[in-house]
């Protein structure tokens, strides 16, 4: 005897492949309840294509962004072609996504597939993504998310390189309206890849290894000219990945740190980078 076909199971079924509640309840009534034939009843009508296409490699993609009431989002959204990331729906999907992560401040990319889309209650996030691969008919995976909360005291600025294949995010602190500088310094960030703000956050680990190189260059010199090499090697390391050290894109006579000093004396404002974001697609 064939299991009766429950809501729940109706509901399941939705989650799994994307496809509307009747056109789920007829594939599950058509299989006598049985899950798995009821998918490959909707694959062959084609309708559950987002069941089939999960597991293809999605090394493309792109990075919005949005601004909420309390907090900006960033979100990665990767699909299989450069293509369909150029198109239109993606676009659409990207930004409904970018905004809903502003405004509802999820935890996690988890949690949020799972949250009701403000747009379309009867739907789930994950639901709305799989609309969106039946669509485009190509995998689409939500990689990333990330909130970066607004505060009087202090200035972001966002940056998007090459129509979201590089994003880059600048919390500047000191006062607001300063947006403006902030934004530049994400520019300088997504053209240079700093990989530390200062050189006391680079980990022990890293810097014991840079100086183990260095040292290794300068074998038979007397110990007092070793370490002077080494310490001017390490500055060289520091001057390369600490953003603060770095010279400013705009302005290589100066660096970042001297910057943002003498735009704080210009202001009488006492700014300073607190921390910074660079995502890269795929990254």
């Amino acid at each position: 005897m064939s299991p009766k076909v429950t809501s729940e199971m109706v509901k399941d079924l939705r989650e799994r492949t994307g496809v509307g509640m009747s056109k789920c309840k007829e594939a599950l009534d058509k299989a006598g309840g049985d899950m798995e034939s009821a998918i490959d009843i909707l694959r062959k009508a084609g309708m559950a294509s987002a069941v089939k296409k999960e597991g293809r490699e999605t090394n493309e993609g792109s990075i919005g962004t949005a601004e909420g009431k309390t907090v900006y989002a960033l979100v990665e959204v990767n699909a299989e072609t450069d293509f369909v990331v150029k198109s239109d729906k993606f676009k659409q999907f990207l930004k409904d996504l970018a905004e809903e992560v502003a405004e509802t401040r999820p935890a996690s990319v988890e949690e949020f597939l799972k949250q009701t889309y403000s747009k379309d209650k009867s739907i789930t996030i994950d639901q709305y993504r799989s609309l969106v691969i039946q669509s485009l008919g190509e995998n689409i995976q939500l990689r990333r998310i990330k909130t970066i909360p607004k505060s009087k005291d202090a200035s972001i600025g966002i940056y998007s390189h090459m129509v979201g294949k590089i994003v880059a995010a600048v919390i500047l602190t000191g006062g607001a309206g300063q947006e403006a500088l902030a934004r530049d310094i994400a520019m300088h960030i997504a053209a240079e890849a700093p990989e530390y703000l200062r050189p006391e956050d680079v980990p022990q680990d890293v810097k014991a290894r840079e100086e183990d190189i260095a040292r290794g260059q300068v074998q038979g010199k007397p110990a007092n000219v070793v370490e002077k090499i080494v310490e001017g090697k390490i500055k060289a390391f520091y001057d390369l990945v600490c953003l603060n050290f770095q010279k400013y894109v705009k302005d290589n006579t100066i660096t970042i740190s001297a910057l943002v000093e003498k735009e704080g004396k210009r202001l009488n404002k006492p700014l300073a980078v607190q921390s910074f974001v660079r995502w890269k697609v795929g990254g």
